[in-house]
């Protein structure tokens, strides 16, 4: 084996992951492919460079994308550093200036006195190192290849069909109906029932609703199998109750005839705490999803965990192929980090490529890996991305539907989120130390 740990990929995630590996004692080689090989998106050789937003998300320290943001400076995040001394006003938003970020991630990089940082494109995934993928969501055509090879074809996926999340807490229990398809499988879904009436509303509220304009690189025809909901309402007003919204094999027991049309609702972690709209990938805003959506019923006051989106993304599906130390079964000197795992977000990205860099040092060094616990924000994420159903799996952000819930049940919810907060600091504190002491 090599005596250096490889990092393949000089986005956030690889950056994070080349930073925590080498601070922990690590010889690191940081490949990144541009400006040798360039991609669709990026318009510089920088590492770390941020394409689409200067938004890393919400800075309010109490809410779940300020919690990752607290933890990852906890455990000293050279991400979080460059983008607090990058910040530019937004209100509550962490923004930053994308130009002085980037310069100061690759600054601090290349003057790493553990870190080398190659300019070549990597094809195959080494077999003769402890290695972190970390490759993004434009992924090359070779390295994609090589993961294929690794995790089996039907286990990675070039496009996400994200359906939006919403809080269980949020959903107006007495309009929806709990049963399944044919009343097979047991009662797993919310259903949402409409009648003629409602259901013609809602077909023309969401035909005409805003749509986000696809960026140069992710213009590509659907498949079939991610269409976007209101591009199914493009094809006809009956699309929708004849495809994701069929009533068939559903009774609402409070109903003397049966809806005209159905969203289910199905359950997206094993808390039962947040619920997926099923089949409703779509390309609305999110200002327009919020009004469109909250047409139906039981959800006139839904809160969003996560929007709908389809746009281009590599990414496995990280419960069948993904340990929660992040190393793939198939190879346990390979670890993956950022987009490829399932997460959306700049910051999500960032954080699981601190994790994959952490754990492959200390795998380089003979150490076990080690798992952050399940009610840190970091923890909680990765619990998702390994635990959840397979069949079914979606990338996701990090939200407050995601942690367990506390022992005893808060009805205030600006409570019961400050208590989740402080859980999570005190037991990311916690688990610093105790790995930190192995």
């Amino acid at each position: 084996m090599r005596d250096d740990v490889v990092i393949i990929g000089g986005g956030l995630a690889g950056s994070e992951a080349a930073w925590q590996a080498a601070e922990g004692g690590a010889k690191v080689t940081l490949y990144e492919m541009r400006p040798t090989q360039k991609t669709a998106a990026h318009t510089t050789d920088a590492l770390a460079e941020i394409v689409c937003s200067n938004s890393l998300g919400s800075a309010d320290p109490v809410s779940a994308p300020g919690m990752l943001k607290a933890e990852m400076r906890l455990l000293n995040s050279l991400v979080m550093r460059a983008a607090d001394a990058a910040r530019v006003p937004a209100g509550m938003a962490l923004a930053v200036d994308r130009g002085v970020f980037a310069a100061d991630v690759t600054r601090t990089l290349e003057a790493h006195p553990n870190i080398r940082i190659l300019r070549e494109e990597v094809e195959e995934i080494p077999t003769d190192a402890v290695c972190v993928v970390a490759t993004g969501p434009l992924t090359s055509p070779r390295m994609a290849k090589a993961l294929t090879a690794l995790t089996h074809k039907e286990h990675l996926a070039f496009f996400d069909a994200i359906s939006p999340v919403i809080d269980a807490d949020s959903i107006d229990m007495d309009k929806v109906f709990r049963a399944s398809r044919y009343d097979k499988g047991g009662a797993d879904y919310l259903n949402c029932p409409m009648d003629a009436g409602t259901y013609s509303a809602f077909y023309e509220a969401l035909k005409a609703a805003e749509r986000v304009r696809a960026k140069d690189f992710e213009q590509a025809p659907y498949f079939e199998g991610c269409v976007p909901v209101e591009v199914m309402a493009d094809r006809g007003k009956q699309t929708l109750a004849f495809g994701p919204m069929k009533p068939v094999g559903l009774t609402d027991p409070r109903a003397d005839r049966p809806p005209y049309a159905v969203l289910q609702l199905r359950a997206e972690n094993l808390h039962g705490s947040c619920y997926n709209m099923v089949g409703f990938q779509t390309k609305l805003t999110y200002a327009e999803q919020k009004r469109v959506f909250r047409m139906i019923p039981g959800l006139e006051r839904a809160e969003f965990l996560r929007y709908g989106s389809v746009h281009r993304n590599t990414f496995v599906n990280s419960p069948a192929v993904l340990r929660k130390t992040l190393q793939l079964r198939a190879r346990e000197t390979a670890f993956l980090a950022g987009c490829l795992v399932g997460v959306e977000g700049y910051v999500e990205s960032a954080a699981t490529g601190g994790l994959a860099g952490i754990n492959a040092g200390r795998a380089a060094a003979g150490l076990p890996p080690v798992t952050p616990p399940p009610a840190t924000a970091h923890g909680a994420l990765v619990q998702y991305i390994t635990t959840s159903d397979a069949r079914h799996f979606q990338p996701m952000n990090i939200n407050f539907g995601l942690f367990p819930p506390l022992p005893a049940p808060v009805r205030d919810r600006v409570r019961r989120r400050r208590m989740i907060h402080q859980r999570a600091m005190d037991e990311c504190q916690a688990w610093k130390k105790q790995f930190a002491r192995s």
